[in-house]
Order: structure tokens, then C-alpha cells, then sequence
């Protein structure tokens, strides 16, 4: 697991989010700091990817606030939303574009400095291990280098804060272990939230983990800590998704 300093990079409190008469996020609240991994785990319809979308400021709470490095990020959204690199379920690739060109897309939507973006986009192809194919269509690459090319275009700016909603959804085992293997190196000096399906990659990636069921958090705790007691997270995620909440 990575090394913890006392640098808050995320800090949200009390998120609610209503579509209609449905509550799709009922005052969450949740904090990171730099070089931490968290995992967000839930059923499906639990309520992950809107919490993930409100952590990013693609969607607006409707109460509670989140801030970003310090920022709030409703009041000051440009300078928060820089600090944040996101990559939604499905992400938001151009399958007629080559990688290298798709990454200098992304640096140009970032605002990146001309002198900085043959570095940064350096940078992202190597780290994610995109060097053998940067000059493919991404139509025509593997569902694994197409994750990837994804993941890329969210650290393309160095981010302090890396958003993931499923990063490993879809791969096959070998795809799968280099996407963790990815986010344990991200983690190791930034701060990064991503939610999964699978346990075994909380287990093995994350240092934190937060249940979400219906919408509420039910479960919050320290996968070292976990281990130390001997509690499997199998069991922790069972018991918590089963129960059912009160309204």
C-alpha cells in the first residue's frame, strides 16, 4: 500500500442528489488524501456513478459540497476541475482518431501549455503502456488498449485527484492485472477513487474502501486494517448490501 501524508486532496460532506421523487445519492460524505487509494463499491444502481460524477462536477448535488485541493468546487469549478482526472464508465474516446492524436486532443481540452504537451503526452503513453500502438486508429485496438487509451487521457495533466467508474470492466484476467498494477502506481503519489465489481481488486489495490446501498454509505474502513482482523470483504460487502435501509 502507499505511503500517507496528511495532504487532503478531497473532501466531500453530506452529498444528496434527487432525480424526481428517486434519491440516487442520500448524504454521502467522504475524504482522500494525497497518495491514498479508495475503492467504491455497491450493487448495481447503488448509486457509485453518480457519486463519481458529482465528485467531478458533471453533475450538480443538490445538497452538500465538495472540495477539491482545498476548492470548493461549485465556486471556483475551472481551478478544481484541473485538478481532477476522470474517466467515466464508458470513456470518451474517438475511435477515428489515432492515440497520439486523441492525447493531444485531450492536452489541447486541458489547456496544457504547447512547450509541455510532447512531455505530457510522453508521459501518458508510456505509463500506460501505450508505446507499440500510439499510432493506431482506437477503433481498431483490443478492449484492454482501448481502457487504457481512456485512463491516459486522464492523467494526460498530472492530476492531483484520478477519478475511475469501472476501469477494469470488460478486460480479460491479463488486462485486468495491468489496470491494477496501473492504479497502484497512480495511487502511490496521487489520490484515486475508482469503483468495481470485483472485491479481489479492493483488496489487492486499495487502502480504503466505502460500500454504497441505496444510495447511502453503509460500510467505511481500512482494507489493512480489515486484513489485520482477519474480516473478509466478501463477507463486510454481503452483510452490508443485504440489510435493507430504512427510509
Amino acid at each position: 500500500m502507499s505511503a500517507k501524508t496528511e495532504q487532503k486532496t478531497v473532501s466531500a460532506h453530506d452529498l444528496s442528489r434527487y432525480f424526481g421523487a428517486r434519491i440516487a445519492v442520500d448524504q454521502v460524505s467522504l475524504e482522500l488524501e494525497q497518495g491514498e487509494v479508495l475503492g467504491l463499491l455497491g450493487p448495481n444502481g447503488a448509486g457509485k456513478t453518480t457519486i463519481m460524477r458529482l465528485l467531478t462536477g458533471n453533475l450538480a448535488p443538490n445538497n452538500g459540497k465538495v472540495e477539491i485541493c482545498g476548492m470548493d468546487l461549485q465556486k471556483q469549478t475551472l481551478k478544481a476541475k484541473a485538478c481532477i482526472g476522470y474517466l467515466p464508465e464508458i470513456p470518451p474516446l474517438y475511435r477515428e482518431l489515432t492515440i497520439d492524436e486523441y492525447l493531444r486532443l485531450a492536452v489541447k481540452l486541458r489547456r496544457l501549455a504547447r512547450s509541455k504537451t510532447d512531455d505530457a503526452i510522453r508521459k501518458a503513453v508510456e505509463r500506460c503502456g501505450l508505446e507499440n500502438v500510439r499510432r493506431r486508429l482506437i477503433g481498431s485496438l483490443s478492449k484492454g488498449y482501448q481502457q487504457r487509451a481512456g485512463i491516459a487521457q486522464a492523467i494526460i495533466h498530472d492530476p492531483a485527484v484520478i477519478i475511475l467508474d469501472e476501469p477494469t470492466s470488460g478486460l480479460d484476467p491479463n488486462q485486468m492485472r495491468e489496470v491494477r498494477s496501473l492504479i497502484r502506481e497512480l495511487g502511490a503519489m496521487r489520490s484515486v477513487i475508482f469503483s468495481t465489481h470485483a472485491l479481489s481488486e479492493v483488496e489487492s489495490v486499495c487502502d480504503r474502501v466505502q460500500i454504497i446501498n441505496h444510495g447511502r454509505q453503509v460500510f467505511e474502513g481500512s482494507v489493512d486494517m480489515m486484513k489485520l482482523e482477519g474480516t473478509r470483504l466478501e463477507e463486510i460487502f454481503t452483510q452490508s448490501t443485504m440489510e435493507k435501509i430504512e427510509t
